[in-house]
Parts: structure tokens; C-alpha cells; sequence
């Protein structure tokens, strides 16, 4: 008894043992089929991140508790946000795009005024977002942190300095996100990214709690899908005193800078005219040339422009804009951040260490003249807008660049990128980006310039506009131009109408010849010639884009056509597509080594693309 006993009482535990082991070696077997499901799932992802890079820092702060009743519902309940790394977050180091920045600043001790503002109205923030190493950059490229994927290009750069954001908002990652604006860091971005975006007006919102990069450009702005959340976060961090709606309002197009536009107008100015003709209180739009008016109005700005063969004063304007707008960005990184660059010696980029050592070695004896163009800009779009005008130009005139591409930034595609962002980041006005589609695979977007203050007058507008330029560019999507045919063609009359544009071109007559010209390629269109002296009358009146494409036309009908080369190569030029523009005079030059036109405008633009 004993020993049957201890003979059962023995069995028990080696029944355990197998047990056990066999729970472990089910387990085993488990956790094998689920690693190699992950591992096959893995290989079927993507190689990007789920958040497309947008983040560099996940977190959550919590909103502000919502009021008891009667209290009214906070007007950002439920809605999740995300900032740039330039915002600081209590308890956190923003590393303002460069790891060795966020090794040598310790966590902050306060929030940023403005993620305040949002959390005390019900909004979650729920990260950081990628930018531009010290928020410089135009592409949105981070040499340690990676670029951003653009949800609505994936081929296509996101744009900076503030692409993490732009990204999130365009990913559905959240609702809406900040960013601070220097040189277009919103807008940008936006552009490229297929969403709206708002710039507030300089010093109107609080940048207290950012890292600066330019106190006297920087602006807080921030992104959107949806314009009534643009909206509502203006109404948070905008004062009230900023304005509304009026009774009557006034668009003015700036004819010039949509001709360095490579977008038909029907998909640009035609949309905005059409959507405001079915909106009450908007009087007829007025075409101007903000260029000129700019070169007239803004006297100091002269002693920025360059002389360029074929540049008319007004766009001489806009790039000198450009360029006061980052000498005065230099200036003021360099009062900065010029102790840190010179002992931490960062780690950057390429393209953002060119930039910062043009900042740390910029000179001057003459920085008030920088402060004086942007008072006398400021006023001069306060009289031209005053408080119900909305000024109307694309956001960009460049394209995005492709994402893998290896080339660094040609100065050519950063002017085209900068040449319009001037305008409202020197002057310190308000602007708002709304999306308008694509062409030929690019983004389109057009902005809307606000005189400094009028923010929520232009904020309103855009959401009073937005459904109805949305119904047009659907519209305009679905229209088919047809093509001219051309039949019978008579020669002779079409000389004799070449002979009449050349007699209106030499008595200055643009309009005139073009039109002269213009009968004559319809009854000739295989005429190079024709093309080519339309492409000079173009050229005369400042309507570049057209000029570009007679120039194209003609040499396609004729490859060794010098003349077309040469005013093919200024069209370039004055758009500030410099590499292209040289490669047309270097064309020309193949065929008269000695033009003399040739040989000035390839010494022009190799100095320019050093």
C-alpha cells in the first residue's frame, strides 16, 4: 500500500512536466507562425513609415477640461494637432531639425503660446514634426531625420521647412498642425502637399516659445483639409480686432506673376473669377502688375535690383524682393545662433550648411536699409489692398523637385520657389494657400495676400470662397480644348502680315505686331520665323510663358534657329530658370561663336549659377 503509494504519488509530477512542456512547445510554435506572418506582412509594407516621417517625437498633451454647462462647447474639442520642431513643449528639448541642437539646449521649461491657446480650446497635440535643419530649406529634406513622404506626390519633395506638418495634416495623421513661417516655410509646403494653409500677419499671433530663426519674418501659420478647421484655429489664436466679412470686397490679380506660370489660366485665374461671380459682395477683379507697382511704390527697393537683359523693372522687383528678404534673414540668424554654430559645429545637410555659413559670414554696412524696404513694402500693399482688398498670385513658380533625386538645388529653382513668398514675408502681411488641383502632374495652388492686420477678414473670405472655387476647378477638369486645324494656308498673304507685325514692333507696338504675327502663323504654321518674331513681341510685353512656347514651336521647325535660342534663353532667364537659360545661349553660341547677345548672357548666368 505504501509502495503502490509512493508509486502514484511519484506520477503526478512527471504528468505536470509533460504538460508544461508541452504548453511551451506550443507557445514556441505559435510565436514562430506569428514572426513569420510579420515577417511576410513586413515585406508586403512599404518602405516608409506608417506616418510617412512626419513625427520626430510622438507625445500627447491633453486638453484643457471642458467647462461645465453652461459653458460653451470649446470650439477645438475633439480635434488632434502637431507641431514643428522649432515649438517648445514643456518638459521636452526641441531639436529645431539637428540632433547636436538638441543635444546642447536642456528640456524647456514652458509650452509655446500658441500650442497653449490650442489645448485651452479643446485640441490634443500629439507630437512633434519634422522640418528643415535650424529652418532653412525649401525641399523639406532632413539629413538626420529623413524627407517627409508626400501623400499627395509620393515621387515629389513635401516642401519645407515645415514638411513634417504639412504631412501629417495631408496624411490624415491629425487635424490640423503648426509651423512657423520665415521665407514661405508654410506655404510651401502646403503647395507642394495639396493642402490649405494660413500665415498670420506679422506679431498678430504670439511666437513666444519658438526658436527663432529671423524675429522680423518669423510668423506662426498652420495647415488644414478642411476650411472650416482652418478657421476655427484662427479664431483661437487670432485677436478679435483683426477683422471679418465686409460688405463689399476687392481681388486684384497679379497678371505677372502668372505668366511665369507653366499652367493655363483657365485652371488659375479663370477659376477664382468664375467662383466669386456666383458669391455676393465682390466687386469686378482688377488686373495689375504687382511688380511695377512694387518698383514705384517701394523706392529703396531699387538698390536691389539688378539690371538683367530682358527683365522688365517690375520683375528686376520681385527678385530683389527675394533677395532683401534672405539678406535680412542672414542678418538676423547670424545675431541669433552664430555663437552656437561656431562651437557646436553642427552636423547639416549640404544644401541647409551653405545656407547657415551665408549667414554666419554675412556682412553689411548697410542693414537699415534691409528694415526700411520692409516698411516701405508694408505700407505700399496697405494702400493698395487698404481693408477689403485681397491680392491673387500663385504661391510659387516652381515646381517640386523629384524626391530620390541626388542634384542639390539649383539657385534657379529656389528663386522660381522664392520669387512670390517675398511678398508677404517681407512686408510681414497675412496669406492663406488654397489647393486648386494639379497640372501635368505638379500641384497647383493659389494664395491670397491680405494688408498686415486683416487676417480674419482674409480667413473669412477663404471660407467664403473655398466651396466655390472647388466646383470650379471640378469643372475646369472636365473641359477638352480642341485643337486648331489649319487649312489652305496662303503664303503670301501670311508675308504680308509678317511684314505688318515687324512695321508695328518697330514703332513699339507690342500688342499690335503680336497680333499681326498671330494671323500669320494661322494662315502658315509651319513658318519658324512667324514664332520667332511673336515670341520678341512677347517678349516686349512681358508675357514670358508665350514667349517660351513660340520659341519652342520654332525650333522645332527649325533647330538652328539663333534668334529663337537667344529669346528663348532671356524668357528663361527672367523666370529664373538660369540652368536652362544658359543652355539655350551655349546653343546659340554652337551656332555664331562670335553673337554677341550670346556671349553677354552665358557670362551673366554662369556668375549667377556659381
Amino acid at each position: 500500500m505504501d509502495s503502490s503509494a509512493r508509486s502514484g504519488s511519484g506520477g503526478y509530477p512527471n504528468a505536470r512536466v509533460w504538460i508544461i512542456a508541452g504548453v511551451a512547445v506550443a507557445g514556441v510554435i505559435v510565436l514562430a507562425e506569428a514572426a513569420r506572418r510579420r515577417r511576410r506582412w513586413l515585406r508586403g509594407k512599404p518602405s516608409d513609415p506608417p506616418e510617412s516621417g512626419a513625427f520626430c517625437d510622438r507625445f500627447e498633451l491633453a486638453p484643457a477640461p471642458q467647462p461645465p454647462p453652461p459653458a460653451a462647447r470649446q470650439l477645438l474639442s475633439g480635434l488632434t494637432f502637431a507641431a514643428s520642431d522649432n515649438f517648445e513643449i514643456e518638459g521636452y528639448v526641441s531639436g529645431f531639425g539637428n540632433p547636436d541642437w538638441k543635444r546642447t539646449h536642456k528640456a524647456a521649461t514652458r509650452t509655446a503660446i500658441a500650442v497653449t491657446m490650442l489645448r485651452n480650446q479643446g485640441a490634443t497635440c500629439v507630437g512633434s514634426t519634422v522640418i528643415d535643419e535650424l529652418g532653412f530649406g525649401v525641399a523639406g529634406g532632413n539629413l538626420h531625420y529623413g524627407t517627409p513622404v508626400n501623400p499627395a506626390s509620393p515621387s515629389l519633395v513635401p516642401g519645407g521647412s515645415c514638411s513634417g506638418s504639412a504631412v501629417s495634416v495631408s496624411a490624415q495623421l491629425v487635424d490640423f498642425a503648426l509651423g512657423t513661417d520665415t521665407t514661405g516655410d508654410v506655404r510651401i509646403p502646403a503647395s507642394f502637399c495639396g493642402i490649405l494653409c494660413f500665415k498670420s500677419s506679422h506679431g498678430v499671433v504670439s511666437t513666444l516659445g519658438t526658436i527663432a530663426n529671423s524675429q522680423s519674418l518669423d510668423t506662426i501659420g498652420w495647415f488644414a483639409r478642411d476650411p472650416r478647421v482652418l478657421h476655427c484655429v484662427g479664431d483661437v489664436l487670432l485677436p478679435a480686432a483683426t477683422g471679418g466679412l465686409t460688405q463689399t470686397r476687392q481681388l486684384f490679380f497679379a497678371d505677372d506673376c502668372f505668366q511665369l506660370l507653366q499652367v493655363p489660366i483657365q485652371k488659375t485665374v479663370n477659376v477664382v473669377e468664375n467662383a466669386i461671380q456666383a458669391l455676393p459682395g465682390y466687386l469686378p477683379p482688377k488686373h495689375i502688375n504687382i511688380g511695377q507697382y512694387i518698383n514705384s511704390h517701394v523706392p529703396s527697393l531699387k538698390d536691389f535690383c539688378e539690371p538683367t537683359m530682358g527683365m522688365q523693372e517690375g520683375m528686376s522687383a520681385l527678385k530683389a524682393l527675394s533677395t532683401v528678404m534672405l539678406l535680412l534673414q542672414r542678418h538676423e540668424f547670424k545675431t541669433n545662433h552664430e555663437d552656437w554654430v561656431n562651437t557646436v559645429k553642427p552636423k547639416l545637410g549640404l544644401d541647409i550648411s551653405t545656407r547657415v555659413l551665408q549667414a554666419v559670414n554675412f556682412t553689411s554696412d548697410n542693414i537699415k536699409s534691409l528694415y526700411i524696404v520692409r516698411n516701405e513694402l508694408r505700407a505700399a500693399l496697405k494702400n493698395l489692398l487698404k481693408d477689403t482688398g485681397i491680392l491673387v498670385l500663385p504661391t510659387t513658380a516652381g515646381y517640386p523637385l523629384k524626391r530620390n533625386s541626388k542634384q542639390r538645388l539649383s539657385p534657379g529653382f529656389e528663386d522660381r520657389v522664392c520669387a512670390f513668398v517675398g511678398i508677404a514675408a517681407l512686408s510681414g502681411c497675412c496669406q492663406a494657400v488654397i489647393p486648386l488641383g494639379s497640372h501635368d502632374d505638379h500641384p497647383i495652388s493659389l494664395s491670397f495676400v491680405g494688408a498686415h492686420g486683416s487676417d480674419k477678414f482674409l480667413l473669412r473670405n477663404v471660407m467664403h470662397m473655398y466651396s466655390s472655387i472647388k466646383e470650379q476647378v471640378v469643372l475646369v477638369s472636365k473641359l477638352v480644348i480642341a485643337p486648331v486645324i489649319n487649312n489652305d494656308a496662303d503664303v503670301d498673304a501670311a508675308e504680308l502680315l509678317k511684314d505688318k507685325g515687324n512695321n508695328a514692333f518697330k514703332v513699339r507696338q507690342w500688342t499690335k505686331a503680336v497680333e499681326f504675327y498671330s494671323k500669320a502663323i494661322k494662315l502658315n504654321d509651319t513658318n519658324a520665323t512667324y514664332y520667332c518674331n511673336r515670341a520678341a513681341a512677347y517678349l516686349e510685353l512681358g508675357r514670358y510663358k508665350q514667349a517660351e512656347a513660340d520659341c519652342d514651336q520654332a525650333l522645332l521647325l527649325d533647330k538652328k534657329n539663333v534668334k529663337a535660342y537667344l529669346r528663348r534663353g532671356i524668357a528663361r532667364e527672367v523666370v529664373l530658370n538660369y540652368q536652362e537659360a544658359l543652355q539655350d545661349f551655349r546653343h546659340a553660341l554652337s551656332l555664331e561663336p562670335r553673337n554677341k547677345a550670346g556671349l553677354s548672357g552665358e557670362k551673366r548666368l554662369q556668375k549667377k549659377l556659381r
